[in-house]
């Protein structure tokens, strides 16, 4: 029977005068290993006489485990700035208040320079969706996301708008035929030159993860990634094209498995590395002079250039099965992180997780929901939001609030009524669950100009069936 006086807490423990941490686990098996059937005085001296001088202790058959936890280093928790700096908000009333805590937490990082939160911002981890922040010399992989290298991808085709009508089942067609989401993938993918880059052979995690990125190749993933046929309309000129309306399509995916690997790979290593008190611990940064993160850097970029390959290898099947070749591309990344200059010319790392590139004159594409339409848009290169722009109508639900809340025959009736036809899918992505896309334009009329519009008209997401809820 064990004796009651050898019983010993943590915080017994503690009060001894030993650090938190690690230790204080490994000083309790020690006791109830060697010590369990001895006083709880005898206990508390050989833990007292260790903590005292571990180093006498490092041979000891009972106690070495404890010397050894003490004398290894200790790391050291970061600080963060006593005070956020100075960022801009867009659209502050439409963004909940964990998103405003996680932006200021960000800007309270010693690296971090500048930031910014766009008007479709949601709560995320480390840096919130929609978040925009600038760091001197350091990448933060939760900063770019998991999903590396998301982005929106658009082809205009100088066809009618009237094939939507008159093709639609040819069209529905195409897109099961030529599309993979979730866990789905081509039987035989397509080859790409992206998968014959070096850094396959150079980094190790990256060439473990080649096989995965070659079978995943061309496909897209689950949750919000869609691809859809809709209505182009485009100001007079843009493209090269008279104003009108034309077939388009457009995707949204990312890097697949491959940058999702990369990203919780990193992420450790950064959170090994980088230690920061729990409410930044997301925020772990990796150091671009150290191999670790110009390892993550290489990678990430590769990451990117899989995903718009995803994107395009998508939409040449469909050229192909529309028989025409499209008059114009915009793709923009909205999950990623590029080196830039601030005013005065130094050197930034800016991270956009979920905010679309818009430094002047740059194209990029900002969708709505399955109803409600995307915008084609021109940069203004406004400073304050550190040349970025929303990147979509942005989730006023979780997708547990959107399935618990939303009633699946009213989204039916909302969908069918905005004439779209959606297939796969679920209620977590209804309309819904996302912010009035019109009002989280209104907010940055500052930061782009709007150069063309796209409404959706076939949907395409996760899943085979027409609109269902997924459990």
């Amino acid at each position: 029977m064990k004796n009651e006086k050898t019983h010993i807490s943590g915080q017994d423990i503690l009060s001894l005068g030993y650090p938190e941490g690690k230790v204080i686990g490994t000083a309790l098996a020690v006791v109830q290993a060697h010590f369990s059937n001895k006083t709880k005085e005898e206990a508390n001296k050989a833990l007292e006489s260790v903590l005292l001088d571990p180093a006498l202790f490092i041979e000891d058959d009972q106690l070495s485990a404890i010397a050894k936890e003490l004398m290894a280093p200790r790391d050291q928790v970061l600080q963060l700035k006593d005070t956020p700096d100075i960022y801009k908000v867009y659209g502050a009333d439409g963004i909940e208040q964990g998103a405003l805590n996680q932006i200021e937490t960000a800007m309270r990082l010693p690296i971090a320079k500048a930031g910014a939160l766009m008007p479709d911002a949601h709560q995320g981890y480390g840096l919130p969706i929609g978040g925009v922040l600038a760091t001197e010399n350091a990448v933060i992989p939760y900063g770019v996301g998991v999903d590396i290298g998301c982005r929106m991808c658009m082809t205009i085709y100088d066809l009618p708008e009237s094939m939507l009508e008159d093709r639609k089942e040819d069209l529905k067609k195409m897109l099961i035929r030529n599309t993979k989401f979730g866990k789905a993938t081509f039987k035989k993918p397509k080859e790409h030159e992206v998968l014959e880059n070096q850094l396959f052979n150079e980094i190790p995690i990256v060439g473990n993860l080649k096989d995965r990125a070659a079978m995943q190749i061309g496909s897209s993933g689950g949750g919000n990634h869609f691809v859809e046929f809709g209505i182009t309309e485009v100001e007079d000129g843009e493209f090269d094209l008279p104003k009108g309306k034309y077939l388009a399509l457009l995707s949204h995916s990312g890097s697949r498995g491959f940058g999702a690997a990369i990203a919780k790979y990193y992420t450790k290593l950064a959170m090994d590395q980088c230690k920061l008190p729990q409410e930044a611990k997301h925020l772990a940064w990796l150091d671009l002079d150290t191999q670790e993160g110009q390892e993550y850097w290489l990678a990430m970029n590769l990451a990117g250039d899989y995903a718009s390959a995803c994107h395009h290898q998508i939409h040449d099947r469909m050229a192909v099965g529309l028989r025409t070749n499209p008059v114009a591309m915009v793709e923009n990344h909205h999950n990623f992180a590029w080196k830039e200059q601030d005013l005065e010319g130094n050197e930034i790392i800016v991270h956009r997780k979920g905010a679309t590139p818009a430094g002047k004159g740059v194209l990029g594409i900002i969708p709505g929901s399955m109803t409600a339409p995307g915008y084609i848009v021109r940069g203004k290169g406004d400073d304050a939001s550190i040349n970025s722009a929303a990147h979509g109508a942005g989730r006023r639900m979780s997708r547990t609030q959107a399935k618990n809340t939303l009633n699946k025959t009213e989204v039916i009736d909302q969908i069918n009524d905005a004439g779209v036809e959606v297939i796969g899918s679920g209620l977590d992505e209804a309309p819904g669950a996302y912010k009035d896309i019109k009002e989280v334009m209104d907010s940055q009329k500052d930061l782009v100009d709007v150069v063309g519009t796209f409404q959706p008209k076939i949907v395409r997401m996760c899943g085979d069936e027409k609109f269902h809820e997924v459990d």
